[in-house]
C-alpha cells in the first residue's frame, strides 16, 4: 500500500499559484486541512492540490467562501471532490449565479432609467429607494443621513 504524498506549504503555493497565506487562511476556515511535522510545520496531503483548484474555480464564479466551506465541508477533509461531487457542488452554485445575474441585471436595467432620468429622486429611484423603501422606515431629513444628498438648486 502506498503512503500518501505529503507537501510543505511551500509545495503547495508553488503547485496551486495560491500564496501561503492564502492558503494559511484557508486552512484557519476550515476549507483544507494541514498536520504538523515534529518541526511544528504544516504538511498537506496531495489532495489538497485538488480542494485549493476547487475552491479558486469557486471564487472565479464569484460563490462565496462561506458557500464554498459548506460543501467542502460535506467532504472528508483528506481527500479532493470526485467529478460527481463537483457537479452537485456547481449545480447548487448554478442557480445561486442565476439569482444574482437576474438581481444584477434588474440593477443595469434600473441605472440605465436613471442614466435617462438623472433625478435621483429619493422617493421614486429604483437604485437608492427600491420599492420606496425609505418610506417605511425613515421619517424626514433622516433620509438624508443615510448618504443621500438633496440635489442643488440652482441661485
Amino acid at each position: 500500500m502506498n503512503s500518501p504524498v505529503i507537501l510543505s506549504i511551500g509545495e503547495i503555493s508553488q503547485r496551486t499559484g495560491i500564496a501561503t497565506s492564502a492558503l494559511r487562511f484557508y486552512e484557519s476556515i476550515g476549507l483544507i486541512r494541514s498536520q504538523r511535522n515534529r518541526g511544528n510545520q504544516r504538511r498537506f496531503q496531495r489532495a489538497v492540490i485538488r480542494r485549493v483548484a476547487v475552491i479558486k474555480a469557486a471564487q472565479r464564479a464569484g460563490i462565496p467562501l462561506d458557500d464554498i466551506g459548506q460543501v467542502m465541508g460535506t467532504l472528508p477533509a483528506d481527500r479532493a471532490p470526485t467529478s460527481s461531487e463537483w457537479k452537485r457542488f456547481s449545480n447548487s452554485w448554478k442557480r445561486d449565479l442565476e439569482a444574482r445575474i437576474g438581481q444584477l441585471t434588474r440593477i443595469k436595467d434600473d441605472l440605465a432609467g436613471c442614466i435617462g432620468c438623472g433625478c435621483l429622486s429619493i422617493e421614486n429611484c429604483a437604485l437608492i429607494n427600491p420599492n420606496d423603501e425609505l418610506a417605511r422606515v425613515l421619517v424626514g431629513t433622516s433620509k438624508l443621513e443615510r448618504g443621500t444628498r438633496p440635489l442643488e438648486t440652482p441661485s
